[in-house]
Parts: C-alpha cells; structure tokens; sequence
C-alpha cells in the first residue's frame, strides 16, 4: 500500500510539474523520509521546441526552419534572426513581407555560409534512403509553411514545425499536404548531417494525434496560429 501511495504520490507531482511554462525542479520524497535530490522537469512545449526553432513573426517560418536545419542537423548554430536579418536585408523586402522567405533566399543563405543546397522533386522514400534532412512545403488548411523532415520510421514522418515544434505525421497524412513536392536538401556540406536523432524522436509527443487534439494542445500550451504568407 505504501508503495502504491508513493506511485501516484510520484506521478501527481511529475503530471503538475509538466505543465508548467518553464523547466521548474520536482523534489520527491521518499515514505521512509529519505530525500532524492531535484530533477529537472520540462513542459511539452519545452520538449517541442528544444531541437526545433520557433518562429518569432508569421512570415518567418523559412528562416527558423533554414536555422533548425542548420543547428541541430549539421552543428553549425544559426538563429532565426540571423537568417532572417541575412535573407531579408539581401531579398526582395516587400515580396518576402507579402508571402515569406522563397528557396532561393534560403539558397543563397546557405551558399553564403559554405553550403551548397538545392530543391528536388523526388520521391520521400530517396530522401529516408539517403538520411538526409530536408525543408518542405505544406499546405495545410490553405495555408503555406515550411517545415523541416527530421526522421521518418514506421509509417511516422517527424517533423521540425516552426509554429508548432516537433511533431509526429502519419506518412499518409504528410504526402498529403505536401505542397510542391520538392525536397530541398544540402548536398554538399562541411560536416555529416544528423537524421533520424534518438532525441528529436523522445522530443515529440508519443501518442498519435488528431488534428483536434493538435488544437486542443495548442490552446491549453499558447502556440501561436498562422495564416497566409507564412512561407
């Protein structure tokens, strides 16, 4: 019975403390009275966005998505505001203030720092042969956004998603709202790139998800909602 207390004892207090903004530390007690020493505990939105960058304006999908790529697929650390200051002070201003970052921008940026990338129409299943990440276009709900393809295995396409953090699709369900078709990798690199990282995948949420119950985390955790000229 005392062990059965401690359990739920233990797993109130980690349930209470996940759902809170910002890492906070647990400290548990043992029914003995020992103490354990804190643990660190993070939100689900925390989780999110720790290997993914969130965007910080509606139009700057492609510059936090081209700065996941860049930091934590190929260990070479990029903001979004250094892309986004890169892209827009070298871009076409008002084009980019009306529909977003274009791959070429993005192209560009990483030939300026010493990558050379360009956009494929191939089919998924070359990219998950190669274990390479990419940068895609969807289309969802009418609206445009770039995301980046971090891994894929078992029927699941996980994604780095500006807006919304790292997330899990079902294969069926991406092919679907895959804008263009176009698979924009980096072909040429200094380093190797990582795909299919064991922690982006303990990074996303476990549980299949509906787009109703997608919603309904956005709300209770504040992620921010999109609309057009977000790409």
């Amino acid at each position: 019975m005392r062990h059965r207390l401690f359990a739920c004892t233990l797993a109130l207090l980690l349930g209470t403390a996940g759902m809170q903004a910002d890492a906070q530390a647990a400290e548990l007690s043992l029914p003995s009275g020992m103490r354990v020493g804190s643990m660190p505990v993070k939100s689900m939105k925390d989780l999110r966005f720790q290997a993914t960058l969130r965007q910080q304006y509606d139009f700057s999908c492609g510059s936090a998505a081209l700065a996941t790529l860049l930091t934590h697929h190929y260990g070479t650390p990029t903001t979004e505001q250094d892309a986004f200051q890169a892209m827009f002070t070298t871009g076409d201003q008002q084009k980019i203030r009306r529909e977003g970052f274009s791959l070429l921008d993005m192209q560009r940026f990483l030939k300026s720092r010493g990558f050379t990338a360009n956009g494929f129409q191939l089919p998924l299943d070359k990219l998950i042969e190669a274990k390479l990440p990419a940068i895609v276009l969807v289309s969802d709900n009418g609206y445009h956004h770039f995301v980046v393809v971090k891994g894929a295995q078992d029927g699941r396409i996980l994604l780095g998603d500006p807006s919304r953090g790292t997330r899990l699709m079902a294969r069926e369900r991406f092919e679907s709202i895959w804008a263009n078709r176009i698979l924009f990798v980096i072909h040429e690199a200094p380093v190797k790139p990582g795909f299919n990282l064991a922690a982006d995948w303990r990074n996303a949420p476990r549980a299949p998800l509906d787009e109703g119950a997608l919603r309904s985390l956005d709300s209770i955790y504040g992620l921010p909602k999109f609309g057009p000229g977000e790409f």
